[in-house]
């Protein structure tokens, strides 16, 4: 199902649940509506044909927006898809997305593919992830400048927190100033991960993620459970 998306919709701590498994998949479908606010699916995690099949025909049966990500190589993806190949699936998936993310790195190479989420209403996040360490604030914000320039609007870092220092420069980014578009989605992963995604949802990140089955990477909540704790903090 379809779902339009207005950038004005927006808000702050908005809680994305990850598809990139049969188990995940089968717990979304039994998500009761609201549980999450969106819903990512990881088509580099089913570009089996069955797979895609299987995640095509059940695409009718879940109850929040979506956002497809065909993701890079490098940058966690499965299977090591061509660009091609990640065009093919993006364009597949299309009709059924309200947000498509692929990462600032592809974002030449899948122009095409990003003209056409735009001109179809679609909204697009351009992303960057390490999961190594966080850059200090000023690069993180030369990489905004970056896809801001590329025209998306939403710019999504996830970056592997190791102490509180790192905690402390996604913040930095996160609060800092900036001028215009686009929304930031900001959130750690590894040891200081989980804080991460409480404090950075609650100080302004749109969109932050957790996991429905298991975690992909350390630092993760489960979606269900981080939306809860997104609304007490807001109370």
């Amino acid at each position: 199902m379809f779902f339009p998306i207005k950038v004005s919709s927006f808000f702050p701590g908005a809680v994305v649940g990850t598809v990139h498994s049969a188990a995940s998949l089968a717990a979304a479908l039994k998500l009761r509506s609201k549980a999450v606010d969106f819903l990512e699916l990881r088509l580099d995690a089913f570009a089996a044909p069955a797979d895609l099949e299987r995640l095509e025909k059940s695409i009718p049966k879940l109850a929040a927006p979506l956002i497809i990500t065909a993701r890079h190589p490098l940058e966690g993806g499965a299977g090591r898809l061509t660009p091609g190949q990640r065009r093919a699936l993006y364009k597949r998936f299309l009709p059924s997305a309200s947000l498509i993310d692929v990462e600032l790195r592809s974002a030449a190479a899948l122009t095409e593919v990003i003209a056409q989420a735009q001109a179809e209403g679609v909204g697009v996040i351009l992303s960057h992830h390490d999961f190594r360490r966080t850059p200090p604030a000023d690069q993180l914000r030369k990489l905004r400048r970056k896809a801001q320039k590329a025209g998306c609007c939403i710019f999504k870092v996830a970056t592997t927190a190791h102490e509180a220092r790192d905690l402390a420069a996604l913040l930095d980014f996160l609060t800092g100033p900036r001028q215009g578009a686009p929304q930031l989605s900001v959130m750690g992963m590894g040891p200081f991960g989980k804080i991460s995604r409480l404090a950075l949802g609650k100080a302004g990140s749109v969109l932050n993620y957790g996991y429905l089955d298991k975690p992909q990477v350390a630092g993760q909540w489960p979606a269900v459970l981080l939306k809860e704790r997104l609304a007490e903090l807001s109370q």
